[in-house]
């Protein structure tokens, strides 16, 4: 989850046209979203940023990047969590 979430995190900076530094630590602050439950709500936060920035993306283009993240984040680690393999799986199944 932390490492979608940088991913979502890194794809979210650039349609926001943060430089380099900043994106890294709106994509960090993201990631640390996964492990926070006050700060879990990943598209409520890309919404409300991406309002306020004018970024012209729908819910659902915001949540189908979050599901390719997912699988980007599924293939890049090796996971022994049945539960993670789980949901890499579900999120495979959703875009297909």
């Amino acid at each position: 989850m932390v490492r979608r979430n940088k991913l979502v995190g890194m794809w979210a900076a650039e349609k926001l046209a943060l430089a380099e530094e900043n994106a890294k630590a709106y994509s960090d602050e993201l990631a640390r979203g996964a492990v926070d439950v006050k700060r879990n709500d990943i598209l409520a936060i890309i919404r409300r940023d991406f309002d306020a920035a004018g970024v012209n993306q729908s819910n659902e283009d915001i949540l189908a990047v979050m599901n390719v993240c997912w699988l980007e984040a599924g293939n890049q680690t090796e996971t022994s969590d049945a539960g993670d393999g789980a949901l890499v799986q579900i999120a495979r199944n959703l875009v297909k």
